[in-house]
Parts: C-alpha cells; structure tokens; sequence
C-alpha cells in the first residue's frame, strides 16, 4: 500500500549509491545474493533470541533488496534478475517468521499462519504477473521493474515495518503476526478480485 509512496523518498539516495556501485562494476545480482545471504543470518540470531543483530540483518537485507534494482537500471533490467529477487525476497519472508518459530514453543502456530500468508500473497502476485505478462500487460506506478507489479495492503513496506516491530518488541510476536498475516489474506483476495476483473 505504501510502496509507491516511499519510493519517492528512498529513490533518489538509493540512486545515488547505485551509481557508484555500478560504476565499480558491481553486479545487481550480486548484491542481491549477498543481501539474501546476510538476511538468512537473522534466522538464527532471532533462535537464539539476539533480536538487535536480527534487526540489522533484516535492514541490511532490505537495503540491498532497494540497491540491487537501483543497479539494475543503470545497468540492464533481466528477466534472471527480476526471478532472482522474487525468489530471494519470499525465501526471506518466510525464514524471519521461521525464526521467531525457532524463538519460542509459543510462537509456532502463529508463525506458521504467518508463512501461510505469505504463500497466499506470494502466490496471487506472481500469478498475477504472469497473466499480465501474457497478456503484453506493463505498469511503473512501483517504478521499472522486471515483471508487472500488483501492489496491495500488504507490500514490501508494510512487511518490512511489521519485521521491525517483531525485533523490537517479540512478546508482541503472537499478536502481531496473526493480524499481519489477516491483512496479507485481504491482499490477497483484493488480487484475486483483480484477476478475476481483468483477466475474467
């Protein structure tokens, strides 16, 4: 929901930074292994319940998510770059709520909703975007991107502010995640009645 907006703000100093790493030679696909490796590191700091080194694992994870497609457009767009870091971006969704999992007997079930979640709003994007793309279908509201993007109530944004939240306050984990993982099925269903209106 938030996505767009942000851009605006975060944008230009992510440029910037972008256009010194790519006149290094610094590949966008690079950063975007790097950061994926750095934020599977927050798996195990949030297991052993060191939520500040979790806290900036997940940041540096998200920093890198912005850089390696600032990069990518000063250098080229790819359609492995583009699956790269929808792969990276899930698979890292998906470990932060493992390992709050890991943290504590308590927060299982409500991380495995949380997961769940994740698959219905995973999954109702990029069969979305795989439609749109048969269809010769293009959007930029979220700026370049590789494939079409369906923005929604849950997006990169609100997640990211939800993960910091479960850092800085774990006994809230429980509560949190269920209702986060409630807004995530309303993103979802919000994609699904968009497909089924343009692609019915």
């Amino acid at each position: 929901m938030l996505d767009a907006t942000l851009r605006r703000v975060i944008d230009p100093p992510l440029d910037r930074i972008a256009r010194r790493l790519a006149g290094a030679g610094v590949a966008a696909n690079g950063i975007t292994l790097v950061g994926f490796a750095i934020g599977l590191l927050a798996i195990p700091c949030l297991a052993a319940e060191w939520y500040g080194a979790a806290l900036a694992a997940i940041l540096v994870n998200r920093l890198a998510d912005g850089l390696d497609g600032a990069v990518a457009r000063r250098t080229a767009l790819t359609d492995f770059g583009g699956y790269l870091d929808i792969v990276c971006d899930f698979i890292f969704y998906a470990g932060v709520a493992f390992g709050f999992a890991l943290a504590r007997p308590e927060n299982a079930v409500p991380a495995a909703f949380l997961i769940l979640s994740f698959v219905g709003t995973g999954t109702s994007f990029l069969a979305y975007a795989i439609m749109a793309a048969k269809r010769g279908l293009s959007s930029d509201v979220h700026g370049r991107k590789s494939l079409y993007y369906l923005g929604g109530l849950t997006e990169g944004t609100e997640t990211i502010a939800v993960f910091v939240a479960f850092c800085l306050f774990p006994r809230t984990f429980v509560a949190l995640a269920y209702v986060f993982g409630a807004l995530c099925w309303l993103t979802t269903a919000a994609r699904v009645a968009s497909a089924r209106r343009g692609f019915g």
